[in-house]
């Protein structure tokens, strides 16, 4: 059975200081918990298959979306939005943000594009 033990979010945010560069903070089932901070803008891109839950814990995330989606969401701490597979966004910290991110382990960062960004062995918290 694996240790039991509780995670404070803001210890865990302290342990890194790098952007764009998700840590795990836990596994469920096929799912992670990933804290990740960012800064400024990331890139347009979108999952084929998975889903994507952002919570916001300090900071603002302007949610960049297409038009045809509902265009561009802000959320501050305490606030979440779930991005559904295909869908193209674009997250941007307005300056910076730390996010807990809710998805399969098998989600890429990147989703769609491959490039300086794409993260594919995580750090663990």
């Amino acid at each position: 059975m694996p240790e039991l033990r509780k995670i404070n979010l803001a210890e865990a945010f302290s342990a890194f200081q790098e952007t764009w560069s998700p840590r795990v903070g836990g596994d469920i089932n096929d799912f992670q918990i990933k804290l990740a901070k960012f800064e400024g803008a990331f890139h347009w891109h979108h999952h084929e298959h998975e889903d994507e839950l952002f919570l916001v814990t300090k900071g603002k995330l302007r949610m960049q979306l297409r038009e045809a989606d509902g265009g561009d969401l802000l959320l501050g701490p305490g606030e979440y939005v779930i991005v559904p597979r295909g869908v193209e966004h674009c997250p941007t910290a307005e300056p910076t943000c730390e996010v807990v991110l809710l998805e399969r382990n098998s989600t890429v960062n990147t989703g769609n594009v491959e490039n300086d960004r794409t993260v594919r062995d995580l750090g663990r918290i």
